[in-house]
């Protein structure tokens, strides 16, 4: 048996088969295309609903940060879930509420009623990448779940990619509210076949326990996972770093595209494409890299180091179309780290605490995605615009407070230890 497999066998060891893997990697990718198509859609139909519902900035600002506010409260009970239901019977039972705050966006006619329907999604997509973690690191070796996780988080990029170009097209064709509709319809069949489908643990293996060797309960679990030291240093960043990128990808790219630019929705749909696909080929870059060069600490914190350097470079001067383009393709691209330093913080606990851990973890980039796009709301009213769109300098001031946020965020992280994918000896570890 591994020791870095944290007491259960590794995939040699179990001989798992290729159809087991690929549905297990097919199944948790359905549900994260799901969670990103509606975190970033409104990115792209930004425009449209504040045309059509008459929103104001601290609207869409609030309303979009319902869907973060809403992981973040799920969290701590869906972690529990996740210990004591297993993730299968968990993220089945999300798709119900996923499902009818989809439906909801057929029917809002205010930005309240906009913020219900995002808030209901949220809770219904509370569990689709923090399933991922825990049932990686029950079916997959430690030393490869920073690869494994990158895997995952790639493919889940689909659903940028939904968000962007097919959504622009879809929202010319038959309106927004009909095509997150649809969506809806995809999430109740995603959330059958997950039922169906998955398996919490590998084929062969014993059942995963539902409660921990030592009897601890439910709130005493949380505790120890809350009091963990260094976990705190880790979460800093991952607190900006996904607020920073979400913000930006999520709610004010299609507008600073829009009103800056000009770019009507098929345009922007492009260049939030393009910000998918050098997300996800990022993700499939820097998660590997872990492993290659035996440190989770440096890679995440030269990738942040990048991402801040994009912000600085939005905030600093008025920008060409161009190199707008390309400091947002450079931020998609350098945000990507999220798997390291989930993989980061899952080595730091034991099996029957995975589900609590990952979701705990999650708690932090939520509550980040959370505030971040709400306290940006309020700056464009600070800045008066001679057109109908916002002035250029309220959103260098938005990238600029992002950045403000990252650096403090990475600083704080670079005082965290290093977590290495492969054991080395003491005398020539280094934090």
């Amino acid at each position: 048996m591994s020791e870095q497999s944290g007491g259960r066998p590794d995939p040699a060891e179990r001989r798992l088969g290729w159809t087991a893997v690929v549905v297990l990697l097919a199944m948790l990718a359905a549900t994260t295309i799901l969670s990103q198509f509606f975190r970033y859609s409104m990115s792209v139909i930004g425009p449209e609903l504040i045309r059509d519902l008459s929103l104001s900035s601290q609207e869409l600002g609030i309303a979009n940060a319902s869907f973060f506010l809403a992981l973040l409260l799920a969290q701590i009970p869906v972690g529990i879930a996740f210990d004591r239901f297993g993730p299968r019977r968990t993220v089945a039972a999300l798709s119900v509420p996923l499902t009818i705050g989809a439906m909801l966006h057929g029917l809002v006619d205010t930005g309240l009623g906009l913020a219900l329907a995002r808030f209901m999604v949220g809770i219904g997509c509370a569990g689709s990448f923090t399933a991922g973690v825990v049932l990686i690191s029950r079916w997959f070796a430690r030393q490869s779940w920073s690869m494994v996780l990158s895997w995952h988080f790639a493919l889940g990029q689909l659903g940028l990619v939904l968000a962007g170009l097919p959504l622009a097209w879809a929202t010319e064709a038959i309106g927004w509210r009909f095509s997150l509709v649809v969506m809806g319809v995809a999430a109740i069949l995603v959330g059958y076949l997950f039922l169906v489908l998955v398996r919490d643990v590998p084929p062969g293996a014993p059942p995963g326990p539902s409660a921990p060797a030592d009897p601890i309960g439910a709130w005493e679990g949380l505790r120890r996972v809350i009091t963990m030291p260094g976990l705190v240093q880790v979460l800093c960043l991952f607190m900006v770093g996904y607020a920073a990128l979400v913000t930006v990808q999520s709610l004010w790219a299609g507008p600073y595209l829009h009103d800056v630019f000009g770019l009507d929705a098929m345009d922007r749909g492009k260049v939030l494409l393009g910000m998918a696909v050098v997300q996800t080929l990022g993700v499939l870059v820097i998660g590997p890299m872990d492993r290659l060069l035996n440190t989770r600490k440096w890679v995440a914190a030269g990738s942040a180091s990048l991402a801040l350097t994009a912000l600085v470079a939005l905030a600093a001067v008025p920008m060409t179309l161009q190199s707008a383009v390309f400091f947002l393709l450079l931020l998609s691209a350098s945000s990507a780290y999220g798997g390291v330093l989930f993989a980061q913080i899952r080595s730091l606990f034991p099996d029957h605490l995975a589900g609590r851990s990952a979701t705990v973890s999650n708690m932090a980039p939520m509550l980040g995605a959370a505030l971040l796009p709400t306290l940006t709301g309020f700056i464009p009213p600070l800045f008066p615009s001679e057109g109908s769109g916002y002035a250029p300098a309220a959103y260098q001031c938005i990238f600029a407070t992002l950045a403000v946020f990252l650096a403090i965020g990475l600083a704080i992280y670079l005082t965290a230890k290093d977590a290495k994918p492969r054991p080395v000896p003491q005398a020539s570890a280094s934090t």
